[in-house]
């Protein structure tokens, strides 16, 4: 299980994440907001109290909203990946 070590909230309903093994990036929410449990998130000041929960290592919410740091993982790993490969490509003009 990949478990996260450090957690943001940043604008736009995004989170900056850090997991045990050095991965980092940010990820959009966005599409999450004013769904299900996730209605809270209507008001921004509720997503910003984003904790990491001791017991499974993931980002949580007050309310029992919690998110699957497996497939947190797999969005940073993969924007990660992506980064390095536009990094090592750059475009020509």
């Amino acid at each position: 299980m990949h478990r996260i070590v450090s957690a943001h909230a940043l604008s736009g309903y995004r989170l900056s994440l850090r997991f045990e093994d050095g991965i980092e990036d940010e990820v959009d929410l966005t599409e999450l907001v004013g769904k299900g449990v996730f209605a809270v998130w209507a008001d921004p000041a509720e997503f910003e109290r984003v904790f990491i929960d001791p017991e499974n290592h993931t980002v949580a919410w007050p309310g029992g909203i919690d998110l699957c740091p497996e497939s947190l993982y797999q969005d940073v790993a993969i924007m990660s990946d992506a980064c390095c490969v536009r990094d090592k490509h750059p475009s020509t003009k």
